[in-house]
């Protein structure tokens, strides 16, 4: 289904002109090699160009449309038109000279097999150019000795004749088109998965560039590299046949869409990428901006939960160019140490692989739905997350990077989810099923080491127990603010703590450290050992205050131990202490916000 879905998506961006044809695509260039007709080397000319990123601009390679990348393997293989400087020039840093020769061999005799007979001034000027050319004297050459480390330190170069590009010529590119169409004697002929059609079997698929972690060369999103992988005889791809054009269109609609910067987004170890059927880019950035906060220009959070709830309701956004109806499908990827015949299997059905290696790829997630239901989902988790905030807290909805960042030790070198625990909880998100257990585990952990209770995690608390329901943290508070009429003992005793630490600071302003800092933890997991210590501090406290200050907390608090009774729990279970936390997290903003009132009026 991934690989139908994405061949499909090729085909919708080819009809468009968005992207390549078959055989051809973008190669990221950082010099072109002017060569005469001649074929003599005149200069060497840098492509790259300058690109904002922030506040700074940096230099980026050009991207230019050449014959398609063949699949690397540990020997010497060449592309077309375009390669290193080991393979165009028989030099490369921090490679050993003869490897390099051997390159420049094998680029020589791809190019002669391709380019011999071809009636083009541009195909002669480049035979030329390799025959004429000497690797044992490139690195003297005036033309290379300028730059020559960044001419050989890995970019990929180009060649260039009398002002125009080889790649443009008709009779190169019907050359390229021929040699790859052409099938050798030894092609194996098979159905192909994705198209259902007879075609040549791939024994290898063009590798997949840009996922985060995986290899920078590209890597694998289906593969074979052990006998113990394969059945019935067949080795490499041929255990799961597919033909030469769906492999080419898949991986390449896949390499489009991790090439744009603005439509990939990484969560944890997992590279996440979306599309709609159509290839309408519309679906992508309202999606982008939905889950993960990408902005849209002119559209604000509130237009955002607008168009969310219109498209909830199945209505469409005529003003976005958005119908609910239009299929949609969100992708996440991350590296993965082998791809067995049981993960393939899985491949086809959207579930994930298994550990991690940068040579292969694995599928974290796969969903494919309705643009509408799956924003439906989006808007759901939304609803679920909102909760009272501070004055000074100007987001009005959490997007999934921020909302996963409550989950770690911002102090840490590592700031970065678990990757299980993200990857869960996007799927959840998306598909409106169950958030993981983990989410929940991780936020009570960052809850316990820092004694704080912020918006972010008060929220996810609060989401949490409405779609898992549990009776020790029930519905009733659950609630966006404060709910006074809760009789639940578990939020009234957070609501208590509240109050006695702002009785606390009443009487010791300025205070650095609070009851919070040394109680908050224990209070919430073992009451009945702690409140009495509590209580005995807040009498302290309370006979160093105003007498009309006095009588406001002690009604406060007098009403709070009347809606608890006598007996205080021993202990709390994780869903008690997250009732707790959320009643803490209440009357806290409750006592903020009746500050705030007081200084305006």
């Amino acid at each position: 289904m991934i690989l139908q879905a994405l061949a499909r998506y090729y085909d919708d961006l080819l009809q468009q002109g968005k992207i390549s044809a078959p055989g051809w695509t973008k190669v990221k260039i950082s010099y072109a090699l002017d060569i005469g007709l001649d074929g003599q080397l005149k200069q060497v000319i840098p492509t790259r160009q300058d690109e904002t990123v922030g506040k700074k601009t940096v230099q980026r390679p050009q991207e230019m449309v050449l014959p398609a990348p063949i699949k690397k393997t540990s020997g010497a293989s060449s592309n077309f038109l375009w390669e290193n400087s080991g393979y165009l020039l028989g030099i490369k840093q921090k490679e050993e000279p003869q490897r390099s020769l051997k390159c420049f061999e094998t680029a020589r005799e791809l190019h002669h097999t391709l380019l011999d007979g071809v009636d083009s001034p541009n195909a002669k000027a480049i035979l030329r150019f390799f025959d004429s050319w000497q690797p044992e004297e490139a690195a003297q050459h005036p033309m290379l000795s300028g730059e020559l480390d960044e001419i050989t330190a890995g970019g990929n170069l180009v060649f260039r004749i009398e002002g125009t590009y080889p790649q443009e010529d008709s009779r190169i590119r019907e050359a390229w088109d021929k040699a790859r169409n052409s099938s050798s004697k030894d092609a194996v002929k098979m159905q192909c998965l994705i198209t259902g059609q007879e075609d040549e079997i791939v024994a290898v698929h063009p590798s997949i560039k840009g996922v985060r972690d995986a290899q920078s060369s590209g890597a694998a999103l289906v593969s074979f590299n052990a006998p113990a992988f394969c059945s019935y005889g067949h080795e490499q791809n041929y255990n799961a046949p597919v033909g030469k054009h769906a492999a080419f269109a898949y991986t390449a609609a896949l390499n489009h869409l991790l090439s744009d910067r603005n439509s990939v987004q990484h969560i944890g170890d997992t590279t996440v990428v979306c599309w709609a059927e159509g290839a309408e880019e519309a679906y992508q950035n309202l999606a982008q901006f939905a889950l993960f906060g990408q902005e849209m220009p002119g559209l604000t959070d509130n237009d955002l939960r607008a168009a969310l709830k219109r498209l909830a309701n199945g209505l469409p956004c005529d003003d976005l160019g958005v119908d609910p109806k239009r299929p949609f499908y969100v992708l996440g990827l991350a590296p993965n140490a082998a791809l067995t015949l049981a993960a393939v299997s899985a491949l086809w059905l959207g579930i994930s692989g298994v550990s991690a290696n940068a040579a292969r790829l694995s599928v974290r997630f796969f969903l494919r739905d309705s643009f509408g239901k799956l924003m439906k989902n989006v808007n759901d988790h939304y609803d679920r997350m909102e909760i009272v905030r501070p004055s000074f807290d100007k987001q009005e909805i959490l997007p999934l990077w921020l909302m996963l960042r409550e989950t770690v030790n911002l102090n840490s070198r590592d700031k970065a989810p678990s990757p299980a625990m993200a990857g869960a909880t996007v799927r959840a998100v998306f598909s409106g099923g169950p958030y993981p257990a983990s989410l929940l585990e991780a936020v009570m952990l960052r809850i316990r080491a820092e004694s704080s209770v912020t918006r972010g995690r008060a929220a996810i608390i609060k989401a949490y127990y409405l779609k898992n329901p549990h009776s020790d943290c029930p519905k009733e508070v659950l609630t966006v603010s404060l709910n006074e009429a809760s009789n639940n003992p578990a939020y009234i005793l957070g609501r208590l703590f509240s109050v006695y630490e702002a009785v606390q600071q009443s009487a010791n302003p300025g205070i650095n450290t609070t009851i919070k800092d040394k109680y908050f933890n224990s209070a919430a997991a073992m009451p009945a050992s702690i409140f009495p210590v509590l209580n005995n501090l807040y009498q302290k406290h309370l006979r160093k205050l105003a007498p009309g200050l006095r009588i406001s907390y002690d009604k406060q608090v007098m009403e709070l131990k009347g809606a608890l009774g006598e007996n205080y729990p021993v202990r709390m279970t994780l869903a008690q202490q997250g009732a707790f936390d959320l009643g803490y997290y209440h009357q806290t903003q409750r006592r903020y916000t009746k500050k705030e009132d007081q200084n305006n009026g």
